[in-house]
């Protein structure tokens, strides 16, 4: 992409280029080519919140509306583009927002749906269980093998099944 004067000021640019980024899909995951944000990390990519109250703002910056506020430290959400120090996620169900990079942390987040789950002593489905997890549990991704993924939920760590909660593309690989 090249640079040239369009008699744009440096807001009208800056809003510009917002528009641009808001136009174009995350297709990383989809289509399996590595697109990078500014930061140089991948878009999309799953991170987790880290605090126990964020502001989502309906544009990247302090002078836009707080939509709403998330109130679950460590909940996973789906960067989807990135301007300056701001990050535009996705819940679980779909909403998006804007947050500020200094909220979200990229320790991957699960956050458990459907139903109550067992939660393994190995990546099988009849090894022992270790613990129940009801829906909306929030816990702590490990890694996965598999069709099963290792994680830490309320004090125990475990094995679920990779369709027992969001936070995690679909084939995706975590070491």
């Amino acid at each position: 992409m090249s640079v040239r004067s369009t008699g744009l000021t440096t807001s009208a640019a800056a809003i510009l280029v917002f528009a641009i980024m808001l136009a174009q899909p995350a297709t990383a995951q989809t289509t399996g080519s590595i697109n990078k944000g500014p930061s140089g990390l991948p878009l999309p990519r799953f991170v987790s919140l880290k605090a126990n109250r964020i502001n989502v703002r309906s544009g990247p910056s302090r002078d836009q509306d707080v939509r709403w506020v998330y109130t679950r430290a460590g909940m996973p959400v789906e960067v989807t583009a990135e301007f300056e120090n701001w990050r535009r996620i996705r819940d679980w169900q779909g909403t998006e927002g804007w947050v500020h990079q200094s909220m979200v942390q990229g320790q991957r987040g699960i956050l458990v749906t459907g139903k109550r789950h067992t939660l393994r002593r190995r990546p099988l489905a009849d090894s022992p269980g270790v613990a129940l997890v009801d829906a909306g549990a929030v816990g702590v991704l490990e890694h996965c093998e598999t069709d099963w993924c290792e994680v830490s939920l309320g004090g125990f760590t475990g094995w679920l099944e990779r369709e027992a909660f969001y936070g995690l593309y679909p084939g995706e690989e975590v070491d």
